[in-house]
C-alpha cells in the first residue's frame, strides 16, 4: 500500500528449512510463465499505442486485476504482516481512504486524462501551468519509481534468497532478465495479463497462509482459540494502549502513527496515485472507454482493500499463533522476520513454493509495470516533447531501449545495495531526490480545482514546497549504518517531530495554499475551464 519500504534486510535473512524440489519447480514455473506471455504478445507490439497502451482493446476486468496487482507489491505481501504482527492495523487506515476519494474524483479524473493527454500523466501539468511543471513532475515520478524499483530488487531478492538457499547475486540476476524480457517483448498487454495470473496467485498465496494458520498447523488450539487470542490482544503506539486488531489510536496527535495521521496520508496517498502516478494513468488508456476506465479504476481498488485487510489479518493470526505455540527460533526476532521464519518452517511442501512463487509474482507485477511507464514517460515527455515529428517507429525502439537500460539501473541498484550492505548512503541520495519531488498532488489539485491559479503562483508555491521538504527531511532522525537515529541537521527543539507520514500531506498543501494565493499577485488569463473541474461541471450541468 504505502510505498515506504519498511522491510529491514537484516530482517528477512531466514534460513531456508529443507526447501524440497518441488517448491523449486514451483518458483522456476512461475518465472518461465512470465517469461513466455512475453514471447507470446512479442509479434503485436508493432507500434507505440499497442506497447504503451494495449490500443486500447484490454477487457475491463484485466485493466482492473492489473491496478490491484500493481498496487500489491512483493514488500506489502511481506512487510503489512510484520507490520500487524509487531503493531496494529493503523496502517490499513491509508488503504481505506482510497474508495473514499476514488468515488469522490474518479468521474472526474478519468475523462480528463482521457481527454487531455496522449500518454504522458504530465502532459496535463504542461497545458496546465507550463513546460517547467511538467518537468517537474515527470522528473519526480522518474527518479521515485527508479529508485523504488531498485530497492524492491534488493528486498525482494533478499527474501528469495533466503528462502530458497542460493547466491542472491543469481536472484537479482534472474528477476532482472525476466521483468526486462516480459516488458521488452510483450509491452503492456503481456504485462496485464502476467499481472491478472500474478494478482490470482497472490491472492491464492495470501488465502492460504490464513488457511495454513488458522487450520492446518497441527497445534492443540482451535482457529476460535487462534482468533480470540488475536481479538484480545493489544499493543502500544507511543504514549496509547491499542487493540492489536484495531487502526486506533484516534487521539488528534501528529507525532504519533494514529489514526487521523493516517487518513490524512491515506487522502494524499490516493489523490498521488490515482491522479498523478503515470502506472495507474496509463491504464485508463487501455480501457476501450471512459466508462470502462472508470470501472477498471474500482475493481482494482476494490480488490486491493481486502488483500490488504488480509495481509494484516495474516501478521495478527501470526501473533496469536506465536503466543499459543511458542517458538525460541523468534524470541528478539524483529517483526518483518516473522513472516518469512513461518513461511520456512511451518508450511508444507507444495504450498511453501505457492508462497515463494507468489513473492515473486508480486515483484515482477510492480516492476514490470514501472519499467513499461518509464519507458512511456522519457518517450512522451522528452522524446516527443523535443522531436514532434519523429516516427512511430523510432518512438518504439527509443521505448524498448529504455526499458532495458531502465530495467539494467535498477539491477544496479540493488546491487549497490547489496554491497554496502543496506545502502546508509542510497538512502540518503534517495532523501535528497524526496526533497526536489515534493508536492506533486498540490500541483495537480491547484491546476484542477483553480482557474485563477498560474505558473508563476505555481513556481512560488513548488520553492516553498522544497524549502519546507528539505527542513523537515534533514532535521527528522534518520536510521545510521549502527542503528540508531540521527538527525542530518540538529537543530534542537526546532527539528521535525510530526510523524512521517505528515511529511507528504504537509508539502501538498504547502503547493495548493501558497501556489494559489502567490497567483493572485499576477494577472493571466483564467485557465481554459476543460482543463479544470469547472469544464466537467458545467458539461454534468447541461
Amino acid at each position: 500500500m504505502t510505498d515506504n519500504l519498511t522491510i529491514l534486510p537484516a530482517a528477512i535473512l531466514t534460513s531456508a528449512a529443507g526447501i524440497h524440489f518441488i517448491d523449486y519447480m514451483i518458483v522456476v514455473a512461475s518465472i518461465l510463465l512470465a517469461i513466455g506471455m512475453g514471447v507470446y504478445f512479442a509479434h503485436r507490439q508493432k507500434d507505440t499505442s499497442t506497447y504503451f497502451t494495449g490500443s486500447g482493446k484490454v477487457p475491463v476486468w484485466a485493466v482492473g486485476m492489473s491496478i490491484f496487482a500493481t498496487l500489491i507489491s512483493s514488500v506489502t505481501f511481506l512487510a503489512y504482516p510484520g507490520a500487524a504482527y509487531g503493531g496494529n492495523w493503523i496502517l490499513l487506515v491509508q488503504g481505506l481512504m482510497v474508495p473514499v476519494v476514488l468515488l469522490a474524483l474518479i468521474g472526474v479524473i478519468v475523462p480528463l486524462f482521457r481527454k487531455v493527454i496522449r500518454l504522458s500523466t504530465y502532459e496535463y501539468f504542461e497545458r496546465r501551468f507550463g513546460p517547467l511543471a511538467r518537468f517537474y513532475s515527470s522528473i519526480a515520478f522518474i527518479l521515485t519509481h527508479f529508485t523504488k524499483m531498485g530497492s524492491v530488487f534488493f528486498l525482494v531478492s533478499m527474501a528469495l534468497a533466503a528462502f530458497m538457499d542460493v547466491n542472491i547475486y543469481w536472484v537479482v540476476a534472474v528477476l532482472g532478465v525476466t521483468i526486462i524480457l516480459l516488458t521488452f517483448l510483450g509491452g503492456m498487454e503481456a504485462i496485464i495479463w502476467m499481472d491478472v495470473i500474478q494478482g490470482g496467485l497472490l491472492i491464492g498465496g495470501g488465502l492460504l497462509c490464513v488457511f495454513m494458520l488458522l487450520f492446518a498447523i497441527g497445534t492443540p488450539y482451535t482457529a476460535s482459540d487462534i482468533l480470540s487470542t488475536a481479538w484480545h490482544a493489544t499493543t502500544n503506539v507511543g504514549p496509547y494502549e491499542v487493540s492489536k486488531i484495531g487502526v486506533g489510536p484516534f487521539e488528534w496527535d501528529f507525532v504519533e502513527t494514529t489514526f487521523w495521521v493516517m487518513v490524512f496520508n491515506g487522502i494524499f496517498y490516493a489523490l498521488q496515485k490515482y491522479g498523478t502516478d503515470q502506472t495507474i494513468v496509463q491504464r485508463y488508456l487501455t480501457a476501450k472507454d471512459d466508462r470502462s476506465a472508470k470501472r477498471a479504476a474500482f475493481i482494482g481498488v476494490f480488490l486491493s482493500v481486502p488483500v490488504w485487510t488480509m495481509f494484516m489479518l495474516v501478521g495478527s493470526l501470526l501473533f496469536a499463533y506465536y503466543q499459543l505455540s511458542p517458538d525460541a527460533a523468534i524470541e528478539g526476532m524483529k517483526p518483518d522476520a516473522v513472516f518469512p521464519h513461518f513461511i520456512s518452517t511451518q508450511l508444507p511442501v507444495g504450498v511453501r513454493g505457492i508462497i515463494i512463487a507468489a513473492i515473486a509474482a508480486a515483484a515482477i507485477s510492480s516492476l514490470d509495470s514501472d519499467l513499461n511507464c518509464l519507458s512511456a514517460i522519457t518517450v512522451e515527455d522528452y522524446l516527443v516533447r523535443f522531436r514532434p515529428n519523429v516516427s512511430d517507429r523510432v518512438k518504439l525502439n527509443v521505448g524498448r531501449l529504455v526499458v532495458v537500460l531502465a530495467g539494467l539501473g535498477a539491477v544496479g541498484i540493488a546491487l549497490l545495495y547489496i554491497e554496502s550492505n543496506g545502502g546508509a548512503v542510497l538512502e540518503t541520495i534517495f532523501a535528497f531526490y524526496a526533497i526536489f519531488s515534493a508536492g506533486i498532488v498540490g500541483i495537480f489539485l491547484l491546476g484542477l480545482c483553480s482557474r485563477r491559479a498560474n505558473r508563476q503562483g505555481l513556481y512560488i508555491g513548488l520553492l516553498a514546497c522544497i524549502l519546507f521538504t528539505a527542513y523537515a527531511m534533514l532535521t527528522s532522525p534518520q536510521k545510521m549504518p549502527d542503528g540508531t537515529k540521527q538527525a542530518l541537521l540538529d537543530l534542537g527543539e526546532w527539528n521535525f517531530t510530526h510523524s512521517k507520514y505528515m511529511l507528504g500531506v504537509y508539502s501538498h498543501i504547502i503547493v495548493l495554499v501558497v501556489g494559489y494565493l502567490a497567483s493572485l499577485c499576477f494577472k493571466t488569463p483564467p485557465a481554459d475551464k476543460e482543463l479544470t473541474i469547472h469544464g466537467w461541471l458545467e458539461g454534468k450541468g447541461k
